[in-house]
């Protein structure tokens, strides 16, 4: 039995239609009646009963339809599985994120992943904030959504993706807590909370700055592995916390006062992954990324402060 002349008698049995049926194959009506007659041929016996006004199956036909249908479809995700395999969309994809909005993202991003491929299992798993890429670099993560900059050989990314507002965490008694807002030359008036890890140099100045961009010296305070440990010792007036806006919206907490700057840059966010090492979970993982930042900001509005890019 040749595999179009079953799909044209599933089609049929469904369509009861010769017309819509040679529009779904994309075949012509005489190819359609003629890949009929030769499957009943084969079995020696009519599956439908055509007239000029309808066409109908016949008990043989029932019966048969209801006999080849689940192995058709069995075929059928039996193909498409192996296709994704091959494709290297299957089996589980870990994906790190850093900061509570790539973490929605990636979130967001996963459950879409897992909906349009479900052959491929997708793990989320928050990147250490003492050690950005060492996972990754190990295969522990396949993919990072992460804050930018990233500058190493080893590691390939995407371009920003969003981006968001920047922020500074102090303790309520502070005496920059009463402001609306703060500059980056207010730095100097308090100790930046430091991160302890191996991290690279331009990534501590970005995180911890050592100066202001007016020259003033910036005070180093404790070293932390972790954004809940950062900010329990913000609450406790050991330092203050440079970090992204929806820090606040997820992370709002008694304590801690999280001050808008008139003048930092933004939080910029992509995709980080193993330079040469991109199988096709991880290019579908990040299309689908680009995908929901965009809609993030279709959400969010012009007046919110993530802005997809």
């Amino acid at each position: 039995m040749e595999r179009d002349e079953l799909d044209c008698f599933l089609i049929l049995a469904e369509e009861l239609h010769f017309g819509r049926t040679a529009d779904r194959m994309r075949l012509s009506r005489a190819r359609v009646s003629q890949l009929v007659q030769r499957l009943e041929r084969r079995l020696g016996a009519p599956l439908f009963v055509r007239t000029s006004r309808r066409v109908e199956l016949t008990a043989l036909g029932r019966r048969f339809r209801d006999d080849v249908a689940p192995h058709h479809r069995a075929i059928e995700a039996a193909v498409a599985r192996a296709t994704a395999s091959a494709r290297g969309v299957s089996g589980v994809l870990h994906v790190g994120f850093t900061g509570p909005l790539a973490g929605e993202i990636a979130m967001r991003a996963a459950e879409a992943l897992r909906a349009a491929r479900p052959g491929l299992g997708v793990e989320l798993c928050e990147v250490p904030l003492s050690d950005p890429y060492g996972q990754l670099r190990k295969g522990d993560f396949d993919i990072q959504l992460q804050e930018f900059p990233v500058r190493e050989d080893d590691l390939g990314g995407s371009p920003v993706l969003f981006t968001e507002a920047r922020v500074l965490a102090v303790a309520d008694g502070h005496p920059l807590a009463a402001r609306a807002a703060v500059s980056l030359e207010d730095l100097a008036d308090v100790e930046l909370l430091t991160i302890a890890g191996p991290l690279p140099d331009y990534l501590l100045e970005h995180h911890v700055p050592a100066r202001t961009p007016g020259g003033r010296e910036i005070g180093r305070g404790p070293g932390v592995t972790n954004l809940q440990e950062a900010l329990m010792l913000v609450a406790g007036g050991k330092g203050a916390l440079l970090t992204a806006a929806h820090t606040a919206t997820y992370y709002a907490r008694p304590g801690v006062v999280y001050l808008p700057f008139e003048d930092a840059a933004p939080v910029d966010y992509g995709l980080v992954w193993r330079a040469g090492d991109t199988t096709g979970a991880v290019h579908a993982f990040a299309r689908t990324a680009r995908e929901v930042a965009r809609a993030v900001r279709a959400a969010a509005g012009a007046e919110q402060d993530v802005r997809a890019e």
